[in-house]
């Protein structure tokens, strides 16, 4: 695959995440869960994904979120993206509580500081790899219309995509749509990437590749979450969150 290979990244350790119980005032967090639980109802009966989770990011943080099947792990992001809603709890992304928002809200405040990449893309199917990249752009108006192709054309630069902007995305590889994800989750130049599972339909030589893009993109300043399975990448993440049947263990709990 030619997309991203052509971002070199500098051979170094992610940043360490803020020690609270440094002297002086510690960094406050840019994302908090407070209590958060989750019950869904089923015809089988009430099932609880999560809970009690409490948890906090910080501005400049790679954190892998890991566990096995039905732990809670794509429950756990989509409560920070605001695509599912807590049965009870809060999300605070910077200072503001995402779930009191009515829903137009909530689209216009995630199109502005979330990307958002999953694990099947997600990209319009009728749509070229450059409409797909403008239409976040086109949502939340953040960048004037004469400025917009522009920037698509250069986030698809970015990946190694731009000789492919007019294919749709039938046309491309597995490792090429992810990478075109990639560059639509950044059209907006949103401070937080939630990734959930964004190399799960990848090769090993692809994943490896999605996941130094990443933590480039953590060395320029973005606050990246990521779901993974793979236990090689949430190594070389700045920590690690481990799930357990809806709640947040130590790693020797998962054995």
């Amino acid at each position: 695959m030619q997309a991203i290979y052509m971002i070199s990244i500098a051979h170094q350790s992610l940043p360490n995440p803020p020690n609270e119980h440094q002297s002086g005032s510690p960094e406050a967090p840019l994302i908090e869960m407070e209590q958060i639980a989750k019950v869904f109802k089923t015809i089988a009966g009430d099932f609880t994904a999560l809970k009690g989770i409490n948890a906090r990011f910080y501005r400049g943080e790679f954190v892998s979120v890991v566990g096995k099947s039905g732990s809670g792990k794509s429950t756990l992001v989509n409560m920070l993206t605001g695509i599912d809603h807590p049965t009870s709890g809060k999300v605070r992304v910077d200072g503001v509580e995402i779930h009191h928002m009515h829903e137009s809200e909530m689209a216009a405040w995630r199109g502005r500081n979330l990307g958002v990449v999953f694990q099947f893309f997600q990209l319009l199917p009728t749509l070229t790899l450059l409409e797909n990249i403008l239409l976040p752009m086109d949502f939340t108006a953040k960048y004037p219309p004469e400025e917009r192709e522009e920037r698509a054309t250069d986030l698809l630069k970015l990946v190694g995509l731009h000789e492919l902007a007019d294919k749709i995305p039938a046309e491309l590889s597995g490792g090429q749509q992810q990478s075109a994800a990639i560059a639509r989750a950044l059209a907006n130049d949103p401070p937080i990437i939630i990734a959930d599972e964004p190399t799960g339909n990848l090769d090993s030589r692809t994943a490896a590749t999605v996941f130094e893009f990443f933590a480039g993109l953590v060395q320029s300043g973005k606050t990246i979450i990521m779901v993974t399975h793979d236990p090689s990448l949430a190594q070389r993440t700045t920590r690690t969150i481990l799930l357990k049947d809806g709640e947040i263990v130590e790693k020797t709990d998962l054995d």
